[in-house]
């Protein structure tokens, strides 16, 4: 007899959360505890602040998808302190002992992964923006995992190479366009654009029509790195082609909330 209850469908997305998890651990799991207190490129916040930070988001989005009512007081603690309420979370998480704190990351995604892969078909949680499926959530965790990996290999002197687990990041950037213009005030552009990028594999991933007027063409490492602030434009092998495309690679945000300042172009304030 066929189960009445069809078991949600696997999505590539939520493997991809979990290997850029696992590989940003290996990062830090090693680590002396004089280098958890290394800066990184985010003012103020050590490495044991980015992987507090990462615990922290995991287990809001834990709550949102399994506890409405537990988010709904988490929510309600980010609009009293609205400037500070991320920091704050980083900055409890960061005083725990390097082993604790990466228990509690390892802990946290763990259960997330395991929540949203139950979550069923079509259902959508509430979060700090708009409601998001399952799909949507992984999405935005492997970006804030993706980002937040960077800015800790910065402090350890790492390069790390890109994958084409960044897809899920493009496409994120893509269809937040309107919302980086909407951010800052501006009304978003009516006609839709067409992005075209080479993954880092050599394929190109291209999103809207493709006989658009407004056109941005590139690396999608450089598109992934735009979309989370991680490096300057200045400093980006991206082409726009038009008015609107151009203004919206000055303004580009993936992640939810306020305009972020972004980070200089290299080389910017020195002598």
């Amino acid at each position: 007899m066929a189960d009445p209850t069809p078991s949600p469908t696997p999505l590539p997305v939520f493997d991809d959360l979990r290997a850029e998890s696992d590989e940003l651990d290996v990062l830090v799991a090693e680590l002396t505890p004089d280098r958890w207190t290394l800066p990184t490129p985010a003012p103020g916040w050590t490495v044991a602040h980015q992987i507090a930070h990462l615990a922290w988001t995991d287990h809001s989005a834990l709550l949102a998808v399994t506890d409405a009512e537990g988010f709904r007081v988490l929510v309600e603690k980010a609009l009293a302190a609205p400037d500070s309420f991320v920091d704050e979370g980083a900055e409890e998480g960061a005083k725990l002992p390097p082993a604790e704190l990466l228990a509690r990351w390892r802990d946290g995604r763990s259960a997330l992964g395991r929540a949203l892969r139950a979550a069923p078909d079509g259902a959508r949680f509430p979060w700090y923006g708009p409601p998001m499926s399952a799909a949507s959530m992984a999405t935005a965790r492997l970006m804030e995992t993706w980002a937040h990996g960077l800015d800790i290999a910065d402090a350890l002197g790492v390069t790390r190479a890109a994958t084409d687990r960044i897809r899920h990041i493009a496409r994120l950037g893509v269809r937040t366009r309107d919302f980086a213009f909407s951010v800052h005030g501006l009304p978003a552009p009516a006609a839709p654009f067409r992005v075209e990028l080479i993954s880092p594999a050599g394929e190109r991933w291209a999103y809207g029509p493709e006989g658009a007027s407004q056109r941005v063409t590139g690396p999608a490492l450089d598109f992934c790195l735009l979309v989370t602030q991680r490096a300057n434009r200045a400093d980006l092998a991206l082409r726009a082609a038009g008015p609107d495309a151009d203004r919206w690679l000055d303004i580009a945000q993936a992640f939810a909330g306020p305009p972020g300042t972004g980070r200089p172009a290299r080389g910017e304030g020195t002598p």
